[in-house]
């Protein structure tokens, strides 16, 4: 059974960095695209970021664009999602995720959580002022 791991959260100040990473086991994810996603207390999950299966394609929510980066090492079976110039409103529960769908573009419906079918259980960033 597959699972994603995500692990680097944790408390940083306005203005900082942090790198999330989500590892994978039980199976390869080196030919599904791979997303990132945050849900914040009281508000709906979003979007946040995500990466084809060899990682050329990249797509990102506006509110993060051009501060986060996504990125895959196919060798380690590991996603990153390196955060820079973090804001306060960027606090929440980040969560990878896995399209069990082959090769797929992310250059579409990259926002969409329906096409992702392996969830990880989250890790926790906050953002202080």
């Amino acid at each position: 059974q597959a699972h994603l791991v995500e692990s680097g959260g944790g408390l940083v100040q306005a203005g900082g960095s942090l790198r999330l990473s989500c590892e994978a086991s039980g199976r390869t994810f080196s030919n599904n695209a791979m997303g990132w996603f945050r849900q914040a207390p009281g508000k709906e999950r979003e979007f946040v970021a995500a990466v084809n299966w060899n990682g050329g394609i990249t797509n990102y929510a506006g509110s993060v664009k051009g501060r986060f980066t996504i990125s895959r090492d196919n060798a380690k079976n590991t996603v990153y999602l390196q955060m820079d110039s973090l804001k306060p409103e960027d606090t929440a529960v980040y969560s990878c995720a896995a399209d069990s769908s082959y090769r797929t573009s992310v250059s579409y419906n990259a926002a969409s959580p329906s096409r992702y079918t392996n969830w990880g259980q989250g890790t926790q960033v906050t953002v202080s002022s």
